[in-house]
């Protein structure tokens, strides 16, 4: 969780140059939805509470390496990365928990989808606004672009999800067996 956080906050920094996206989309769009799916698997499989101490976990790692790894002390938008970071990580996780978890009854596919698209609002105009307001960065439309991707990567998502939740349910499965 905290190698995918400092990667994302590392690479929200550099807009992608390609096809006139500069002021629409960074490369952090990509890897943080990866986020939703380890939060959203330890959840599946170990409940709520291990979910909420990975993510508090994850914030203490992200937060440390952010601070100590990428974040410019002489910059102000350096810092602001790493402050609207560590807050919209935590509250969007939080937050992708207790959906996730109110839902997890329901088709496989309910749960992390809805978690993860509530979870992508929440993190990107907590980050985006926090990081960027006021500082001349077209934040808006990053924030608009970069959640137009997490929502695609959070269907993309649903593929590793299912597959690993099969993987998780055959190792659980065999336990059982074990112990008969």
């Amino acid at each position: 969780m905290g190698v995918v956080i400092i990667i994302s906050n590392y690479l929200v920094q550099f807009p992608i140059d390609k096809f006139n996206l500069q002021n629409i989309l960074t490369y952090g769009a990509f890897s943080y939805p990866i986020t939703f799916l380890i939060t959203d698997l330890a959840n599946r499989r170990f409940g709520k509470e291990k979910a909420r101490k990975l993510v508090y976990f994850g914030f203490a790692v992200g937060i440390l390496l952010t601070l100590f790894v990428s974040t410019n002390f002489e910059d102000v938008i350096s810092i602001r990365i790493a402050i609207g970071s560590g807050t919209a990580f935590l509250v969007a996780q939080l937050v992708d928990i207790e959906i996730f978890q109110r839902l997890r009854n329901n088709a496989w596919f309910i749960a992390p989808m809805t978690s993860s698209v509530f979870g992508s609002i929440i993190d990107t105009f907590i980050f985006f606004s926090i990081s960027f307001f006021g500082t001349g960065v077209p934040w808006v439309t990053l924030a608009f672009g970069d959640l137009f991707v997490k929502f695609f990567m959070a269907i993309l998502m649903l593929v590793p999800f299912r597959l690993l939740i099969i993987k998780i349910r055959d190792l659980n499965t065999k336990k059982v067996l074990n112990k008969l």
